[in-house]
């Protein structure tokens, strides 16, 4: 079952195609939109309109957005993986960050100083517009720069940082953020969903 048709199964009587494809218009034009995910509410562009996430916010250009992807498997071909990154993927999908060398196919924007911060959701949403607009988006939390991130539809609506909001299709957001994990040097940069504590046990005896 592909994201559309789970979607459909989710919350029959929406028009998910229609809404996917509207997103999708607003994408390819610079836009930003607003989605939800496992973790809390986020907001996209396409990577070489990834500044509009930063206008958006009223945020600092120099702080990076991350990359969120299609799969896992569809992530790959923008990391350089390595034994550390690959103890992690049974965490892929979900609310897990991983910070990692980026490869040359990955769209500069999303990579300053050659990393790369590899996010694979786990919501039905977030996934069909990533599959809708080809696989990769720029991401980051939806809310002003230095404020709370929207948890609920309403609060992104409210916040007016995007030109459109797509509906969570009755999956709510946990609450929680990512966690962000650093992994050429195992440290955890924010503690979030998964425990920093987990996150290195599976990486004990890997070098």
């Amino acid at each position: 079952m592909n994201s559309l048709d789970r979607l459909n199964e989710l919350e029959a009587g929406v028009p998910w195609a229609a809404l996917l494809d509207d997103a999708a218009a607003v994408l390819k034009r610079g836009g930003v939109v607003a989605y939800p995910s496992e973790t809390v509410w986020g907001l996209a562009a396409l990577p070489d309109a990834a500044e509009g996430l930063f206008v958006a916010k009223g945020r600092d250009g120099g702080k990076p957005v991350q990359g969120s992807f299609m799969s896992l498997a569809f992530a790959r071909s923008f990391v350089r993986p390595d034994a550390a990154f690959d103890a992690l993927v049974p965490f892929l999908p979900g609310p897990l960050t991983l910070v990692t060398g980026a490869s040359p196919a990955c769209p500069a924007s999303l990579a300053p100083g050659g990393q790369v911060g590899v996010r694979v959701p786990d919501h039905p949403v977030a996934l069909a517009l990533l599959e809708r607009v080809g696989g990769v988006l720029a991401t980051t939390s939806c809310n002003p720069s230095g404020q709370a991130a929207a948890l609920t539809e309403a609060q992104a609506r409210a916040m007016g940082l995007a030109e459109l909001v797509l509906p969570d299709a009755g999956v709510p957001a946990l609450g929680v953020p990512s966690t962000v994990l650093d992994v050429p040097s195992r440290r955890v940069l924010r503690e979030g969903a998964i425990p920093a504590r987990t996150l290195l046990a599976a990486l004990a005896g890997v070098r």
